[in-house]
Order: structure tokens, then sequence, then C-alpha cells
């Protein structure tokens, strides 16, 4: 009998591969991103056939798959590449949390798992609706500054944006959110100080966030966020890649951070 699902799928990035593990169905991986962070153990039992905007193609066509997961236009030309070989891609770009949910949804129906993906997609919205009700607690909306890049200062995708305000803060650039493209989304040091954020958050896709760099900045030290030492560091891979990861993982990550601002808030309204 012909399989109606695929037996044999590549994933381009992390997110699906998380996906795919979360819904028991990862036996049906023959492939993933050498940047593959999540869960761990899929990089010791899967091959590395990609990076992120370069792939081997004649290692994936070896591995004969049935389907390939890709995300964004920056996978387009691997795209591309794959689909003249004749192989079938399905290429995601979620960059908003509805859209990482949607994204689940479509993964799970792809590999007939439609009701496992359903009830994860349900987990994780209650997990958001449980950081919305904890939010109201906070004494108000902190100011956000999420970096992204430092050189040039880029600001937060969506999601990341959304993030904040699930866990109750207000983003610094709120009207640059919805850029796909980092470029442009790039911000300036002034543009930054003049938003005066009361928390910055640095999460340098790559590399390792530096805090005495971004402190250091011309002016920076008049931002209430420095003065009070609310600059903190949330990993690229618990936040910027957009699967279940960002809400189980980052939101809460950001969910500690405003708890750490609301003590020290909260203090100096009772000391003032």
């Amino acid at each position: 009998m012909i399989s109606r699902l695929p037996q044999r799928i590549i994933c381009l990035t992390t997110e699906t591969v998380e996906v795919l593990y979360s819904l028991g169905e990862q036996d049906r991986i023959v492939g993933i991103s050498g940047y593959t962070t999540r869960p761990e153990i899929a990089r010791k039992e899967k091959p590395k056939i990609s990076a992120f905007t370069s792939a081997k193609i004649d290692k994936i066509l070896a591995l004969k798959p049935d389907l390939v997961l890709g995300f964004s236009n920056l996978q387009a030309d691997i795209a591309s590449a794959l689909i003249k070989a004749g192989v079938e891609v399905h290429v995601f770009n979620q960059r908003s949390i509805a859209e990482i949910l949607r994204m689940i949804t479509t993964v799970g129906a792809l590999v007939g798992a439609t009701d496992k993906a359903e009830r994860l997609v349900q987990d994780l919205e209650a997990e958001i609706t449980q950081a919305r009700a904890l939010a109201k607690q906070l004494p108000r909306k902190p100011k956000v500054y999420f970096e992204e890049w430092d050189d040039p200062i880029m600001c937060n995708i969506r999601w990341a944006a959304e993030l904040i305000e699930i866990a109750g803060g207000e983003d610094c650039f709120p009207e640059l959110v919805h850029f796909h493209s980092a470029r442009e989304r790039t911000v300036s040091a002034d543009q930054v100080l003049a938003r005066m954020p009361d928390i910055i958050i640095g999460s340098w896709c790559g590399k390792k966030f530096q805090t005495e760099q971004v402190v250091a900045r011309v002016g920076w030290q008049q931002m209430p966020a420095v003065k009070k030492n609310m600059v903190f560091e949330i990993k690229s891979a618990d936040i910027l890649q957009p699967g279940p990861s960002v809400i189980t993982v980052g939101l809460k990550q950001l969910q500690a951070i405003f708890a750490q601002w609301a003590m020290v808030e909260t203090k100096n309204l009772v000391q003032g």
C-alpha cells in the first residue's frame, strides 16, 4: 500500500524539527540543519545537511526526501534548487505568534498528526493566557528595548515584540516590528536613548551578548535600564527561532526578567 503521508522529511531549520519531535513524529526526519538546537537529541540522531542560507543539495537528494520543510525568503535559493530537482518543498514564513501556532498546525496536518498538533497548540495558548494574567500583577508596563544585533543596531522581530506584550511590557519600537527584514529594523543608538527603556534585552543571533559594550554606548548611562542594572541576555536559540520554544522557554525568561524589574520598581516606590 502506498503511503499518503511523507515518510522521509528534511528540516532546513530547527523549528520544524522541534515540532515533529513534540508530536512524536521524529522517525520521519532524515536530515536537519546544522543550526538545529531543539531538541538536543536531534543533533545526535539526525544527519546535518544544511546551514541556514546554504545546503548540500546532492546530500539532500541522496537521502531521497519526499518532503523538505524550510523557513523564510532567506532559503528561497535552496527551495528553488530542490524544486527544480523534483523534490516537494514547503517553506514556512512565520513572523508572529499566531503564525507560529499555524505552522505547528500545518506540520501536524502534513504528517497526519492533526489531533496531536491541536493539543500542542492548545497547551501553548494556555501558557500565553496564564502569562497575560500574571502580567496584570506588574506595577506598570515596563518599556523594553530588545536588541537583535549590534552592528548595525537592530531591534526585535514581530514575535519577540508580541512576547514582550504578553509578558506585560511595552516594546520600544512598535512601529518597526512588522518589517520582515532585520535591515529594516535598524535603529541608531540615539534613537534608543530617546525611548528611555526601563529594560534592555540583548539576543544577538549567533553570538554572545556583550553587556559591558552596550551600557558603555554614549549617553546610555542616562537610561533607567542602565541606571537600575536592568540589562539582560536571552540566548537567541530561546527566543529568535520561531517554534514552540519561544513560548515554553523565551516567554518564561521574559516573565522572570519582568518580575525582577517589578521587585526593584516596587522597592523604589516604597522608598520614594
